[in-house]
């Protein structure tokens, strides 16, 4: 398996980049008008040959995902707290950096987002009296945290077209893709009513689990009638109403973004780090043993990830942020939210899905 297996549990780390296709083409006279007539299929088509790289824009992101109040299981290590002084206790920087990952899954959080090309993004999350911004401009990446007054900086090498690492909000667009090019054969895709997003008429596909053995009720992403780029995205739990997640664009802006918004100059007196990409080893080059190696077990809406004790990254397990969030099971340690639930075995596995416990419980019995 290529992706890492952290990519497979969105509730613990969501990626986020901002990605697309040129926008060519001419759009609608009026951006609300109502879309002409598609069917699920057309829409499903449109968005996967949306070519719209270049735009700027205001996202909103709403989670309701069950997660334990930051305030109260961090106590004094608040999200985008900088590291820590000699006489702070043990490990705080980490958990203050853990802390500001998961503080994104919680709660309402806005961010403007530029894109021109899958190469020169930039994402700046505004959090109250505070932001965080991640910056490419080919193969430069800086990240910049102005409440730590804290810049970092990283090159990538000169044949890299992946997408910005680190990005630190989920953009509708991005989200929207994974959810679309999984959707079948273990999803029943319809149309929901046409809405409008941003100022702009979009139709609404509804993507529904065709097994009950998800947590996950349903999807609705807003496709943008002119261009199809997703301009939302409604996940839904079992149970609930309310969406569990939510990310849409509130503006959008189809021109090119000014090339001074991919520039970064870090203020004066702020930390400056340089980030060094790992060197690959012969180890890594080297495949595990395939007992050794993260597996998916199943397909589709209740597939569950397991990873080997020997894959999980050194500490994952003992990190201050999973102690104080992790609740005792039969079995070992549980996170849980309203869409993914991970178990921490007693043996050193990690297992992850979009399902109940008990399924989690009942892989890591056999």
């Amino acid at each position: 398996m290529q992706r890492r297996w952290w990519n497979w549990m969105p509730a613990v780390a969501l990626p986020a980049v901002v990605v697309g296709g040129v926008l060519v083409g001419s759009l609608p006279a009026s951006a609300q008008d109502p879309p002409p007539p598609r069917t699920a299929e057309q829409v499903l088509a449109l968005a996967a040959g949306s070519q719209a790289r270049q735009f700027s824009g205001d996202v909103e992101q709403r989670s309701d995902l069950g997660i334990p109040s930051l305030s109260g299981a961090l106590g004094s290590a608040s999200p985008g707290a900088s590291s820590p002084s000699s006489g702070s206790a043990p490990g705080a920087g980490t958990l203050a950096g853990q802390a500001a990952a998961l503080d994104l899954l919680t709660g309402t959080h806005t961010a403007r987002v530029y894109a021109d090309g899958p190469t020169r993004t930039r994402i700046q999350v505004l959090d109250r009296l505070a932001e965080r911004d991640v910056i490419r401009d080919g193969t430069q990446v800086w990240t910049w945290d102005s409440k730590a007054n804290a810049a970092t900086r990283l090159t990538l090498p000169s044949t890299s077209a992946d997408p910005t690492p680190t990005a630190p909000t989920v953009t509708p667009d991005r989200l929207a893709q994974r959810f679309l090019t999984r959707a079948a054969p273990s999803t029943a895709v319809g149309l929901g009513p046409a809405t409008t997003v941003a100022g702009r008429s979009a139709y609404q596909l509804i993507l529904t689990p065709r097994t009950a053995a998800t947590l996950v009720s349903s999807v609705a992403v807003a496709v943008d009638a002119g261009t199809g780029l997703p301009l939302s995205v409604d996940v839904f739990a079992r149970g609930q109403q309310q969406p569990a997640f939510h990310t849409a664009f509130t503006a959008l802006d189809l021109r090119a973004p000014d090339a001074s918004r991919f520039r970064f100059t870090p203020p004066a007196g702020a930390t400056v780090t340089q980030q060094a990409l790992p060197t690959p080893t012969a180890k890594q080059h080297t495949p595990a043993p395939a007992g050794q190696r993260p597996a998916v077990r199943g397909s589709g809406w209740d597939a569950i990830m397991v990873v080997p004790a020997a894959a999980v990254p050194a500490g994952t397990l003992s990190s201050p942020l999973i102690t104080r969030l992790a609740t005792p099971v039969p079995g070992g340690r549980v996170l849980s939210t309203s869409l993914v639930t991970v178990l921490l075995a007693d043996d050193g596995r990690v297992l992850a899905g979009a399902v109940p416990l008990s399924a989690l419980q009942a892989a890591a019995a056999r």
